[in-house]
């Protein structure tokens, strides 16, 4: 396998201004040496936090961002609530940073008063939590990462990527009976909304690189909001609004695994332009688009919402060219919130997605949503992407043109040293050969949505196999529902996605809402008009 094949170069990534691959002295633009491990489900990630960050000491360091933060959340039971954890590792000597999405106003369901009192409990007790809003009109931070590094202990620091926001509704398990901290959703989740989602613990050089993300934003000079209101009522409540220095940054940890990681991200063009990309930053698109030039066997999503035509269009383009490409998209079966404002331009978006791939790829192209054993669906909040059991991505971004292009966003590429022993050796046909993390990574969801064992991986490991479990799995799911829920409910969790049909006059208002409020475009003009990223 050759990584360059997968992977993109410094000059492909398209922001000069970034010092993230400057870090490395041979150029490249990605770290060796990694050891990355995927955690499926809040709950168990949060308990892992937990743990880690009791255990750091004075001169340690403890970074993170969020889309958004409860300080009540609790990591793992009474008296382990996110601003009192982080609030006492300040007290003990933690160097605690962290960069919050200022957000929007409350009564629209965002998180503005959370993010602010999260702030506010960790800077009481000596560390600094700032609320960032240097994103364009209607855009977010999206980016979830934690950094945790110790002063004396290298081999110990670790960082976390991935979708996994410090907040409430997030701490659900594989039985997804739903965070007992619930944020409210639409009716259809029920009062304790089940939650999949997916975060990456990394280990490695590739900690350092984390961290240099969060440090680009840090340092930023410009002004966290321009927004004169907010500027003001900053000023009044005596809010933090000038970062102070961080620490140099520790030499990074040492290798320890067969990973190589790069991390893409995105970045919008601001007319107050990020320093340290002054053009944007697009390499999350441009990471998928190398790949997707490769992908000859199977393609495996888990997304939150795979809205945009133009991102459809380009693994359309993938399906067309590989006739035997397979291609498995696990998806909410519906809107998080009610009303149709909100639901409405969300599902036009995805029924346009899903018809270009459909038009593309057919019968290749399988679209499941998924439920608990109550029958009630669970929310599909993960960011995952897996292609021929060779490239992988766990991160914050979605597949629309507004995580491509205008929102922050932070995601692990992972290349694998280890061949997979397990036929099929190479189901590409490259010659890369399958690699033992994104097979893993895919089986390892495969198992809960099926319902099956490690046992049943010989019967999933072929991608027309495991296309055809998932339709077998699912379809018998749909006989039991269809036929009263009468008799045993068949293993799976696995529905079908149905498409909707629209009136004219309601894709009519919900088009131009859906182009400019939920998707919105933030490339140049130039590449807006060329099509390029």
């Amino acid at each position: 396998m050759n990584t360059k094949d997968w992977f993109l170069n410094g000059k492909e990534r398209g922001n000069p201004a970034s010092g993230i691959d400057a870090r490395n002295d041979d150029g490249l633009a990605w770290s060796d040496g990694n050891t990355v491990r995927p955690i499926p489900h809040g709950a168990p990630y949060f308990t892992e936090l937990f743990a880690r960050v009791k255990e750091l000491g004075a001169g340690d360091l403890l970074l993170f961002t969020d889309w958004r933060g409860d300080p009540s959340q609790r990591l793992d039971g009474p008296g382990s609530e996110v601003a009192g954890v982080f609030a006492a590792a300040a007290r003990r000597g933690v160097v605690v940073k962290g960069l919050l999405w200022r957000s929007h106003w409350d009564r629209l369901r965002f998180s503005e008063a959370e993010n602010r009192h999260l702030g506010e409990d960790i800077e009481a007790a000596g560390g600094e939590c700032l609320r960032d809003m240097r994103v364009p009109p209607g855009g977010s931070h999206h980016q979830k990462l934690v950094v945790l590094r110790h002063r004396a202990e290298p081999e110990r620091d670790i960082a976390f990527v991935g979708g996994i926001d410090l907040c409430w509704g997030r701490r659900d398990d594989s039985a997804h009976e739903g965070d007992p901290q619930s944020s409210p959703m639409a009716k259809v989740y029920g009062a304790r909304p089940p939650w999949h989602d997916v975060q990456a613990a990394i280990q490695g050089p590739a900690v350092g690189d984390v961290e240099a993300v969060f440090r680009e934003r840090w340092e930023d000079p410009q002004p966290l909001t321009r927004n004169p209101l907010h500027r003001l009522a900053d000023l009044i409540r005596h809010e933090d609004t000038l970062p102070d220095p961080l620490p140099p940054q520790f030499p990074d940890p040492p290798a320890r695994g067969p990973h190589s990681v790069q991390l893409l991200r995105t970045y919008a063009h601001r007319r107050t332009r990020y320093p340290f990309a002054p053009q944007g930053e697009r390499s999350v698109a441009r990471g998928y688009l190398k790949a997707l030039r490769r992908a000859r066997a199977l393609i495996y999503i888990e997304d939150q919402y795979l809205w945009s035509p133009q991102v459809a269009q380009s693994f359309a383009d993938a399906l067309e060219a590989n006739p035997n490409l397979l291609m498995i998209n696990v998806l909410p079966l519906h809107p998080d919130q009610d009303g149709a404002l909100n639901s409405v331009p969300q599902i036009l978006g995805r029924d346009q997605a899903l018809s270009i791939l459909k038009r593309a790829g057919g019968d290749r192209v399988a679209v499941y949503g998924v439920e608990n054993r109550e029958g009630t669906p669970i929310y599909v909040h993960a960011k995952v992407c897996v292609i021929d059991d060779v490239w992988s991505t766990i991160g914050s971004d979605n597949f629309n043109r507004r995580s491509w292009t205008y929102d922050s966003e932070l995601t692990c590429a992972v290349l694998d040293g280890t061949p997979d022993g397990r036929e099929p050796l190479d189901p590409g046909g490259h010659g890369d050969g399958a690699r033992r993390f994104p097979r893993d990574l895919r089986l390892t969801l495969a198992h809960e949505h099926l319902e099956v064992t490690d046992a049943s991986d010989t019967d999933l490991l072929d991608p027309s196999a495991f296309f055809a479990a998932f339709a077998d799995s699912a379809a018998a799911l749909e006989r039991w529902h269809a036929q009263g829920r009468r008799g045993p409910r068949p293993p799976g969790r696995l529905r079908l996605y149905e498409t909707s049909h629209m009136s004219p006059w309601t894709v009519a208002w919900a088009a131009p809402f859906y182009r400019i409020v939920c998707d919105p475009d933030g490339r140049p003009r130039t590449m807006r008009r060329s099509g390029q990223y």
